[in-house]
């Protein structure tokens, strides 16, 4: 049987990009998201949480956040439309890769899933009005153990491909990092 998924690996431990093979007839086109299976040599966690944003506004940043322990979680992220320049960095304290910064287009055309392990703080910025992501989560959103880094960070060295047109009060608000953050 062939395979629906192909995972791709990145040069940061566990964070891989799955790319669905897509299979079109005069009727549209079909691909899937998730199959335990297909992922099971990258992932060994049970969906928690399946959520769903929609950005308005192009340019608008949302993030980076993330969970501490014990809701630390594997997220699975899907642009369903428009399109997003999607970013990870990693805050795992021992990682070869921590406080190192990847970034991808997710986008409904070109129709990739990011894979993010536990330890990766995670936010995007819309490249088109109206985007839409999918989020699969391995754990429940608990705002007592909610953590964020902030998007502008001059340690974090984002270069943002769109100007910001919008970005929340609290996403702005994040401290900066100091020799404090270890991690988690």
């Amino acid at each position: 049987m062939e395979k629906k998924l192909n995972i791709k690996n990145t040069n940061f431990e566990g964070l891989f990009i799955i790319e669905p093979n897509i299979f079109e007839d005069n009727r549209g086109s079909f691909s899937r998201i998730f199959c335990e299976n297909e992922l099971s040599s990258v992932l060994d966690f049970n969906i928690k949480q399946i959520n769903h944003s929609v950005t308005s506004k192009s340019g608008t940043i949302r993030g980076l956040h993330f969970q501490y322990e014990p809701n630390s979680e594997i997220k699975m992220i899907k642009c369903v439309k428009g399109s997003v320049f999607d970013v990870v960095v990693d805050i795992r304290r021992n990682s070869e890769t921590f406080l190192k910064v990847f970034s991808i287009e997710l986008s409904e055309l070109n129709n990739k899933i990011i894979f993010i392990p536990k330890g990766f703080a995670h936010g995007f910025q819309a490249l088109e009005d109206n985007t839409e992501l999918i989020y699969l989560h391995s754990s429940l959103y608990k705002p007592s153990n909610e953590g964020a880094l902030n998007p502008m960070d001059r340690i974090l060295d984002i270069t943002w491909p769109e100007d910001i047109s919008n970005i929340s009060e609290k996403d702005r608000n994040h401290p900066f990092i100091t020799d404090k953050f270890k991690g988690i």
